[in-house]
């Protein structure tokens, strides 16, 4: 069963980011808290989302996702920031369960897109998306402004 995340979610959820880190090998890199991940998913004006996906009565996947907007397309996209199912779970369909959800998202609401990124080692994960219609855009670099850099920038 796929659904909207709810608060009483969030303790799972966080697990599941932290098993995603680890996965990736950044697990050190996580500094989110309960708190954090309420606050962002549950809060006044929330600007991130989040679907869980439920096997035998358990949370065992989540796809975690916000809006962009295409000025090309002149509409809104969703980028999917993690989608992660506990590897006991997999097989099952719910990672494939948890995209179908957002594309449903998207195409109901007009959305152009739906975009990740994805390790250029995680082949298992490669192949299931491109299982899917996925495909990589080759022609793009990611970049990122983090840590001292940005403050470094933000302060002039």
């Amino acid at each position: 069963m796929i659904r909207p995340a709810t608060p009483d979610d969030v303790p799972a959820i966080l697990k599941l980011v932290r098993d995603l880190a680890e996965y990736e090998r950044a697990l050190h890199e996580v500094k989110a808290t309960e708190e954090d991940l309420r606050a962002s998913l549950f809060g006044d004006d929330p600007k991130v989302f989040a679907h869980v996906a439920e096997h035998e009565g358990e949370v065992a996947g989540f796809a975690l996702w916000f809006l962009t907007f295409s000025t090309w397309l002149g509409r809104h996209g969703i980028y999917l920031e993690d989608l992660y199912v506990d590897p006991a779970a997999r097989g099952t369909g719910l990672g494939r369960a948890l995209l179908a959800e957002l594309a449903r998202i998207a195409d109901e609401r007009g959305y152009g897109r739906v975009e990740w990124a994805v390790l250029n080692w995680n082949t298992p994960a490669i192949g299931f998306y491109e299982s899917l219609g996925a495909r990589p855009q080759d022609e793009w670099t990611t970049y990122r402004l983090t840590g001292d850099a940005l403050t470094r920038l933000a302060r002039g």
